[in-house]
């Protein structure tokens, strides 16, 4: 019984749960995991069932305590129904999942079944032979093709053959297709296009690209759609040609045109809408810009009518130019087509070659050379005045274009031309010039004296260019020539120059006896063709080393040809000038001159010049250290006198004040021309150095007029400054400037008359700053004018008081290292007026005057 085994009871139990297990994993391969949820919550159950047995039994344990059932047999009965209430449940759940299993079991195995009938007929679609798709996977791994295209379409059915395009299609659609594909795999760009194997069997290819896919399906076309797809490869053919073409005329620089049936522009190239001056097509169509003008156009309508071809040179105006062109113009029933090629450049050239023809012609009138051109077949063509006026023939045998062997028989004939012993071989080696290929030359004596040089010159066309030169002329000129020659060499001999020339090889062509007497030269070193080397080692005794080595440079070198001039001292005292001249003709003439008089007298000039500048020199170099010595003790003595001045020192009396004022007046005056001496030493040895800033002008002139006031005050001199057109400002020297107007001042105060007004203006012109100082004193005589500037030069002149000199000077140097300049308006009963023009940028920012 099972209440005596419970650990049996339950194993049957478990073992028939275990066998609807195994069956439900037998037919779907695994239990479920809703049927594992669910047997786990029946043990649960079973497991609380148990529990409460248990309590229960417990709980009747402690009520009947009289019966003799004991705690194990309670809990084996409570475990036993606890366990069969939960194998019940689980039993029932398993039965339940199992047949909702069962039945989806059987949708499933249909859903399958439809699902291999769908890819069985997507295969049998895709293995269909009027198609084949080409699939690339986005991992980039090798392509899948799927499917296949019919034999007669010229398509393979090897993968990597037919992946290979260039081999199966032709080059223009296999290039389209790679492109295409390439933009559909890196860009997504799908397309459809007709394609063309090389067996001119169309093929339509589409491209489309899927999230993960990209394919392309190659599609043969029936034959009902096979004539239309090649009318589309045609079309596509005539297209891109029609473009090819209209991108050819467009890059003609000639005019070409278009027109409908009715004769209306209908296109034109990029030529005609610049010939037009149309910004584009669409203006020159709907504006009827015409190229030709309307009688041209007229021309052209009426030839068509009669014929559909049209060419002839045509004139036009072209951006304001009237220009010819040679235009072509076919008619169609469709319309007509046009073009124009400018032959303005060609007919200019053969106007310009009628034209140089014409001046051949006129200029081989005017010339005196006899000139006769016979064709290629011995027939004269053309024959200047010079030609008929040597031989004496009239111009109506020259006119019927004679050959060449009856001209030389006509002229035997007349006595023109010498007799030959044999006439036949002479005119047959006469005439060979035409068989020739270089010139040939002849000299014929004429009967009456004179003597024809002939040239027969063969020409590219086969003819003979015959030039009759007189010689006769010439001839009497050489001798004239060699007559003039002479007289220039006896005049030569009897100079007193040396003369030599050297020919470009460095030997004498010619020398006069002066030259070998100045370089001592015997006969022997002087005959013709002597090189030069020869004469410089004969004159290398007498003169200074290297010097002939410049004239064999001179004369052999081919450095560049220039003339050269000079003077050089013998060892012997004789100073000679020399020059070498290089004649046209190559040849190099030298001359030699005896100076030596002339020289010594230069010498004795020039030394004495020396002498006066060095004691010019030690004048100045005296003056600037007794400047720099007396400085310091009159520093002391103005220092002293000032001191004695002060109430401090003690009381002084009048005269003696007097007499201080009169030491410290002296003592300033002196002071000042010491440093008027300094500032002239100072820019003499070129280290004055200019401090530039911006000067207020206005400042400045009060700063020099009131150093000057005590003296005007005491000669009752007035000042005016005019300054109304003065800049504000001025880049300057300030303290150099203020010492150019106190000096200004300084020196018109000393000659301005008592009770006058010295007049100082300052104004802005277009090249700088003018400063002008006018007094109305007697003025200066040129003699004192020309020193005016010089130092140490003082002139009363009507002044009061004799100064060091130094004032002008000082002026003039100031003024020109700032760039400026200095002039002076003076005459007899107009005063002086000293004028300082100061440039705007300074120039003198160098160091010192020059």
């Amino acid at each position: 019984m099972p209440g005596e085994n419970p650990l049996l009871a339950g194993r049957a139990v478990s073992g028939g749960h275990d066998d609807s297990t195994a069956g439900l994993r037998s037919s779907r391969g695994s239990l479920p995991m809703r049927a594992r949820k669910m047997a786990a919550r029946a043990l649960l159950a079973g497991t609380a069932l148990v529990g409460a047995f248990s309590a229960s039994a417990q709980a009747q344990q402690a009520t009947i305590s009289g019966m003799s059932v004991g705690t194990v047999e309670v809990i084996q009965f409570s475990i036993f129904f606890g366990v069969l209430g939960a194998a019940l449940l689980s039993a029932l759940l398993m039965i339940r999942e199992r047949a909702r299993t069962a039945a989806e079991n059987v949708e499933l195995r249909t859903r399958v079944a439809e699902l291999d009938s769908a890819v069985q007929r997507s295969e049998s679609l895709l293995n269909l032979r009027d198609q084949r798709i080409v699939i690339w996977s986005i991992d980039d791994k090798k392509p899948e093709l799927v499917g296949a295209l019919p034999v007669e379409s010229g398509a393979p059915e090897e993968r990597a053959t037919f992946m290979a395009f260039g081999r199966w299609l032709m080059p223009r659609s296999a290039a389209t297709l790679e492109k295409a594909i390439l933009a559909l795999r890196e860009k997504g760009v799908p397309f459809d296009l007709l394609v063309e194997t090389h067996g001119a069997t169309p093929i339509e290819v589409q491209g489309r690209k899927t999230p993960t896919h990209a394919i392309v399906r190659f599609l043969s076309i029936s034959e009902s759609n096979r004539a239309q797809a090649r009318l589309r490869l045609e079309n596509s053919r005539l297209v891109g040609e029609q473009q090819a073409l209209l991108g050819l005329l467009d890059a003609l620089e000639a005019p070409f045109w278009l027109r409908d049936a009715d004769g209306r522009l209908k296109w034109a190239n990029d030529a005609y809408l610049k010939a037009v001056e149309a910004d584009s097509m669409r203006v020159a169509v709907d504006e009827g810009r015409e190229f030709l003008g309307a009688q041209s156009r007229e021309t052209i309508s009426q030839h068509h009518r009669s014929k559909p071809v049209f060419r002839q040179t045509l004139s036009t105006v072209v951006n304001g130019d009237r220009k010819m062109f040679s235009v072509t113009d076919v008619a169609t029933p469709e319309g007509s087509a046009g073009i124009a090629t400018d032959v303005s450049a060609i007919e200019a050239i053969r106007e310009e070659y009628g034209r140089v023809v014409r001046s051949h012609s006129d200029t081989l009138d005017q010339v005196a050379t006899a000139v006769a051109i016979f064709d290629a077949g011995q027939k004269l063509r053309f024959h200047n005045q010079a030609f008929q006026k040597l031989w004496q023939l009239d111009a109506g045998f020259l006119g019927s274009a004679p050959e060449n062997a009856l001209l030389l028989d006509r002229l035997r004939s007349e006595g023109k031309i010498p007799e030959q012993p044999e006439w036949r071989r002479w005119k047959e080696e006469l005439l060979s010039a035409y068989r020739a290929v270089e010139p040939q030359e002849h000299l014929w004596h004429l009967p009456d004296g004179r003597t024809i040089r002939v040239i027969a010159n063969p020409q590219p066309t086969g003819g003979v260019a015959w030039v009759f030169e007189n010689l006769t002329e010439r001839i009497d000129l050489e001798s004239r020539y060699t007559t003039a020659v002479r007289v220039q060499g006896e005049t030569l001999d009897n100079l007193a120059e040396g003369v030599v020339v050297f020919g470009p090889d460095g030997r004498v062509r010619l020398s006069n006896p002066a030259f070998a007497t100045l370089w001592s030269l015997d006969a022997d070193t002087l005959r013709q063709n002597v090189h030069i080397a020869a004469i410089r080692a004969q004159c290398d005794l007498y003169a200074e080393a290297g010097l002939w080595n410049g004239f064999v440079a001179a004369v052999t070198g081919f450095d560049e040809r220039s003339d050269r001039h000079g003077q050089t001292e013998l060892k012997n005292g004789t100073v000679l000038r020399y020059a070498v001249i290089h004649l046209p003709n190559g040849q190099v003439m030298m001359t030699f001159v005896d100076v030596t008089d002339s020289v010594n007298v230069e010498r004795a000039l020039k030394e004495k010049n020396d002498a006066l500048q060095n004691a010019d020199r030690i004048k100045n170099e005296f003056v600037q250290h007794v400047s720099y010595e007396l400085r310091s003790p009159l520093t002391n003595i103005i220092g002293f006198t000032e001191l004695l001045s002060l109430p401090g020192t003690g009381p002084l009396t009048g005269r003696q004040r007097e007499y201080l004022e009169h030491i410290g007046s002296s003592s300033s005056v002196l002071l000042t021309i010491v440093n008027d001496i300094l500032d002239l030493a100072t820019v003499d040895a070129g280290i004055m150095q200019l401090e530039i800033s911006e000067v207020p002008v206005g400042r400045t002139i009060a700063a020099a007029a009131e150093l000057v006031a005590d003296r005007m005050q005491e000669h009752a001199i007035r000042l005016d400054v005019q300054a109304l057109e003065a800049p504000a400002r001025l880049h300057a020297d300030e303290t150099r400037l203020r010492q150019i107007l106190y000096n200004l001042l300084s020196n018109a105060v000393n000659y301005a008359p008592e009770s006058s007004t010295v007049t100082l203006t300052c104004r802005q012109t277009g090249t700088g700053v003018e400063f002008a100082v006018h007094d109305d004193g007697p003025g200066m005589p040129p003699e004192v004018l020309d020193a005016v500037f010089k130092r140490f030069e003082p002139h009363i002149n009507g002044g009061r008081r004799r100064g060091a000199g130094l004032g002008l000077s000082i002026v003039k140097s100031f003024v020109e290292l700032h760039g400026g300049s200095v002039r002076i308006e003076t005459g007899n009963g107009r005063g002086t007026t000293v004028v300082c023009l100061f440039p705007y940028t300074p120039s003198g920012l160098r160091a010192a005057a020059e």
